[in-house]
């Protein structure tokens, strides 16, 4: 016996990130999530009034701006023109969009958050960037001064940082929602797709269609905007979501940084950075103009932007596997603890093995298995996102704290109400339960054997049953200590025990009454008002 607690103390070990026998917040009685959200928590705090009161200035502002910049481009390219151009420049956005949902997978940001920062950056930031290039170029000219200045010394300024500020705006109200680096890439990327949509109709409807077709009529109009088309588009589109991204970088560091200094420094030397990439890009044409020399756009493009936009795309893409990697540093706490199986968190370390996954859920259990493994496995990220924010001391106030308990005791239990979904339905594996140290199978003939971990756990099976087949196990290990034979509890302060049984009102049905275990959604029962919401307390251990 005691052999097997240490070889499953050591798997946990080597896979976890924090110190062996570090004690994580421990959760109390857990909360059955509602019906309708996925069994995943609200985690906002602001008053109500003041929620609709931000929304709808919100919705006013991107509104008036849009309004704004219909009547500009309408009035400065005419209607054929701005309708043509608005086709040309939309073509681009589903890939770049794609891309950055492509890249957010592991755990995918709130559509509405992402809504917001797509039209931040085509209304907002174009409205201002309109209004104050337009201004300085006025300026300039009365001086005496190139228009180029404006490209390069106003345009990156206002540009970067009206596309960046949705983002800190969603980071200053939602900071729970921020999860890194990735998040802020992806935020202000799509800031960005939105800005250079805006932009694009200006160049593509303006300087190509109208201007050609002015000059010598449709046919030159249209090859013009296809000339630019390939420019600006197909060879260079990629600008403004590598501009804003730097900035993004900046953000995504503050988000997961407890430090002040990190906090208001990181964001500041990202868009810095951003700006005079920016300028620099501004500036290369301008050099041509001056000089003649067409070289130096070249040179300029092959030695700095393109390897930093490689550089960009490696980097996202090693964040990327990263976070699916921090499922594997940061859930075997909970393997101990009882509430994951080693299987489990082997499962989440990629996107091929969640993958797997599914399949092997629907083949099981059908399409509402596959389901409630998609959600089960978006939860288990969330919570490790959690545990991470955790450990790193973001949670500086006690109202924090107690909202982080919270969402991790709902996060927990919504787990636990998916798995009936998927959990000893394969006809070729014995039913399992892990009990923190070791494997419970149940053999055909009605024995129980004790199996210790592998030492690489095979994937997605055996998972921990949601009902206690074999008895109450003790939740512990020999870094946490047993507790002694007839003591109250489930052994030292961690994570508690599972909670036994699906959830009362547990997670939303993924098909017609009858497909779920009994107690879910509609097949279930309705709770009466004022009925608790906790889970039951497991039945006492088997002698």
């Amino acid at each position: 016996m005691r052999a097997v607690a240490v070889g499953a103390a050591r798997y946990a070990d080597r896979m976890v990130d924090n110190p062996p026998g570090a004690n994580p917040h421990r959760p109390t009685a857990a909360v059955a999530p509602a019906p309708g959200h996925g069994g995943l928590p609200k985690t906002t705090s602001w008053p109500n009034w003041l929620r609709y009161l931000l929304l709808a200035g919100t919705v006013l502002l991107i509104a008036a701006c849009a309004l704004y910049m219909a009547y500009e481009l309408g009035v400065n390219l005419g209607v054929e023109a701005l309708l043509v151009g608005t086709a040309a420049a939309v073509l681009p956005v589903p890939l770049l969009i794609g891309a950055f949902l492509w890249l957010d997978r592991y755990e995918p940001e709130p559509v509405r958050y992402l809504a917001f920062c797509f039209a931040w950056g085509a209304f907002v930031s174009t409205a201002a960037s309109l209004t104050v290039n337009t201004f300085w170029a006025g300026v300039f000219e009365e001086m005496g001064l190139p228009d180029a200045l404006t490209a390069v010394l106003v345009a990156p300024f206002i540009e970067e940082l009206t596309k960046t500020l949705g983002p800190i705006l969603l980071l200053v109200l939602r900071r729970r929602e921020w999860s890194g680096i990735i998040d802020g890439i992806v935020y202000c990327g799509i800031s960005a797709v939105g800005f250079a949509m805006v932009e694009n109709i200006l160049y593509l409807g303006g300087h190509g269609y109208a201007a050609g077709t002015s000059e010598y009529g449709p046919a030159t109009g249209a090859t013009m905007l296809f000339g630019i088309f390939i420019v600006r588009i197909l060879l260079f589109g990629f600008a403004h979501p590598l501009f804003t991204a730097l900035a993004g970088i900046g953000l995504g560091l503050a988000a997961r940084s407890a430090r002040r200094r990190v906090q208001i420094l990181a964001p500041l030397a990202g868009l810095i950075l951003a700006m005079m990439l920016h300028g620099l890009w501004n500036l290369l044409p301008s050099l041509v103009s001056a000089t003649g020399e067409t070289l130096v756009m070249v040179y300029g493009y092959l030695a700095v932007i393109f390897p930093i936009f490689f550089a960009m795309v490696g980097l996202a893409m090693w964040l990327r596997g990263w976070e699916g990697r921090l499922t594997e540093r940061t859930l075997p706490g909970y393997v101990r603890a009882g509430w994951f199986a080693p299987p489990e968190v082997a499962a989440l370390g990629s996107l091929g093995r969640r993958h797997a996954a599914r399949s092997w859920a629907r083949r099981v259990g059908g399409e509402p298995a596959r389901a409630a493994m998609r959600d089960f496995q978006f939860a288990a990220t969330r919570l490790a996102l959690l545990r991470d924010r955790m450990q790193r001391g973001l949670d500086t106030s006690a109202a924090d704290r107690e909202r982080s308990s919270r969402e991790e005791q709902q996060l927990l239990t919504a787990i636990t109400g998916y798995r009936p979904y998927f959990t000893a339905r394969d006809p070729q594996t014995p039913a399992a339960r892990w009990d923190g140290l070791h494997y419970h199978l149940k053999l055909p003939d009605g024995s129980v054997r004790q199996v210790p971990a592998a030492d690489e756990p095979v994937v997605p099976i055996p998972v921990l049953l949601a009902s206690p087949a074999y008895g109450r196990p003790v939740y512990g290990s020999p870094t946490y200590g047993l507790p002694a034979a007839g003591s109250p509890g489930y052994g030292p302060p961690g994570y508690g025990p599972p909670a036994y049984g699906p959830p009362a009102y547990g997670p939303p049905v993924y098909g017609p009454p009858g497909h779920g275990p009994a107690g879910y959604g509609p097949a279930g029962p309705t709770p009466p008002a004022g009925a608790p919401t906790s889970v039951p307390p497991p039945p006492p251990a088997n002698p």
